[in-house]
């Protein structure tokens, strides 16, 4: 699955947050612009809850944050 198929919907092409920390097909910045995407459907997905308006996944924030913690952690030297 190519970057810009990723970003759409992280969430299909993964299945928790962790597993982009293990794909070896993305560079650095690559994993932090998906958790990033993620993290950003997670929280629209909150504010169209909230509306009474769900969505078909629960997108798991906690786990989207915990996850760009621990990459930034291994962040490479440049």
């Amino acid at each position: 699955m190519n970057l810009d198929a990723i970003l759409r919907d992280p969430s299909a092409a993964y299945e928790k947050p962790d597993d982009i920390l293990n794909d070896s097909n993305l560079s650095y910045d690559e994993k932090l612009e998906v958790l990033e995407q993620w993290e950003y459907d997670a929280l629209e997905l909150q504010v169209a809850t909230d509306e009474n308006m769900p969505g078909a996944k629960e997108v798991p924030l906690d786990d989207i944050l915990a996850a760009k913690k621990k990459l930034k952690t291994k962040k490479p030297l440049k």
